[in-house]
């Protein structure tokens, strides 16, 4: 009935609008928050977020993009060959190899920190941005595969063997058909190891020691303690907003692809 499917709509129309409100309302209390002063409304919070003694550096900035940036690649390189392999061809064990690559999941990545962190001062990489990047790419691979692999499986099998009938190899199919076939996958994974990476901050604790290679949580959660041992809020507020502008553009950016990844294939299977 006309009533119904109307009714229907605005149902969907005001869930919708209170869960985004609902979704909001921290980051527009955060950016309030971040303008208010004693006097009124200003910039003098961002002034002492980087001016401060234990405020953020651009080296905090250029630590925290150059471990992004590890993750992101890392993860692309080895959750695309990885995917690949689990879509499209057959092995001895290939199932029980992927659940085990799934089971990672399940396991809470804090408790075994101290382990990974002995595991890198063996291999020379402790207190180390690289180290911190291996580390973030491992915890993303099982769903970055889970993703990559569904991704393939979404491709039309006729592209994949057109493509050999015309003489290329099966790394030239990768590069030349699939690849740009999955493009949406890639951005998504791309860009959950960007988010994950960009706002990690127990892993980063743990696995750094040395100021000078602090990312830029460890140096917003530096700057809590103002005089006399209270918490500047003001400045934390200010820190929060500053950490997710660039998460905000970058999706902004890629949500049209993002959303195909979703839709297209990326959770078939």
């Amino acid at each position: 009935m006309p009533g119904s499917s109307t009714g229907s709509r605005w149902g969907y129309y005001v869930t919708g609008a209170a869960l985004a409100i609902l979704f909001l309302f921290p980051l527009l209390w955060s950016g309030w928050a971040s303008v208010r002063t004693d006097t009124g409304f200003g910039l003098e919070n961002y002034d002492r977020l980087f001016t401060s003694d234990n405020g953020i550096r651009p080296y905090h900035v250029l630590n925290s993009l150059a471990v992004s940036a590890l993750t992101v690649g890392g993860t692309l390189f080895v959750a695309t060959l990885g995917g690949y392999a689990f879509g499209r061809f057959r092995f001895p064990g290939r199932d029980a190899l992927f659940l085990l690559t799934l089971a990672i999941l399940m396991v809470p990545y804090a408790t075994i920190l101290i382990a990974l962190y002995v595991l890198l001062g063996w291999l020379g990489l402790e207190d180390s941005l690289i180290g911190l990047s291996l580390v973030l790419i491992m915890f993303q691979l099982p769903f970055s595969i889970f993703m990559m692999r569904n991704s393939f499986e979404a491709v039309p099998l006729e592209l994949e063997e057109a493509a050999r009938v015309d003489g290329c190899t099966t790394f030239g199919t990768l590069v030349r058909i699939m690849l740009p076939a999955v493009r949406p996958g890639l951005i998504t994974v791309g860009l959950f190891a960007f988010l994950t990476s960009w706002s990690e901050f127990f892993a980063p604790l743990i696995l750094l020691n040395s100021t000078d290679k602090f990312t830029t949580t460890l140096a917003v959660v530096n700057l809590r303690t103002a005089s006399h041992g209270s918490i500047d809020y003001a400045a934390l507020e200010a820190g929060v907003v500053f950490m997710a502008v660039p998460c905000l553009l970058l999706f902004a950016f890629m949500q049209r692809s993002y959303v195909r990844g979703f839709t297209s294939g990326a959770l078939k299977g």
